[in-house]
């Protein structure tokens, strides 16, 4: 017959006052959430199983979240870090990749009201579009290091673009019009005929 398993008593009146508060909150993680309630059902003299069928969860997870507190207390109700390599840029670096990469690049023309094109930037060097090999650049002289792949990646994962068009209809090239004919317009489209 399998030994019955119950957490152990609160080491004091703080940390059962945690818990018990733990599992009654809503604004927690769900997760601690659901183990704190674990814990307090146990002391309240509960089973696993019956714990596990109240919370609707396997009774196997009561026992190892319970073991888990029993070993490490309050911190037990936690995950334990992931395995894998640790990200390298801080969430702030990440933020301030984005930005950057959502900013318009220093050389880009700007309309002003009366219709010229002016650069903010009127060096040679200023970018009118920005590219990955710019954004890295940028990024290099903001402190952040960081590898052209690297920004690709975290870029398409927020939906952020990394280049710009090159806008061509309102170029300041004096020799610039267009170079022929618009093109036509696609034939339609053959309806099968039934014989």
């Amino acid at each position: 017959m399998p030994t019955l398993l119950f957490a152990r008593p609160p080491r004091d009146a703080a940390e059962e006052h945690q818990v018990r508060k733990l599992a009654g909150s809503r604004h927690a993680p769900g997760d601690w959430i659901l183990r704190a309630r674990m814990i307090a059902r146990s002391w309240d003299g509960q089973r696993t199983t019956a714990i596990a069928r109240a919370l609707g969860c396997h009774p196997q997870t009561v026992r190892e979240r319970i073991q888990r507190f029993t070993a490490a207390g309050v911190d037990g109700l936690g995950d334990r870090p992931g395995a894998g390599r640790k990200p390298r840029l801080t969430e702030a670096e990440r933020s301030g990749l984005v930005a950057l990469a959502r900013s318009t690049p220093p050389g880009r023309p700007v309309t002003w009201p009366d219709g010229t094109l002016e650069a903010v930037d009127p060096r040679p060097e200023a970018a009118a579009h920005g590219t990955l090999d710019r954004l890295v650049a940028a990024a290099g002289e903001r402190g952040i290091v960081i590898r052209r792949s690297q920004v690709r990646r975290i870029l398409l994962k927020e939906g952020a673009l990394w280049r710009g068009t090159r806008s061509w209809p309102t170029s300041t090239d004096p020799d610039f019009a267009p170079k022929g004919q618009p093109s036509s317009r696609s034939p339609p489209s053959r309806q099968p005929t039934r014989r």
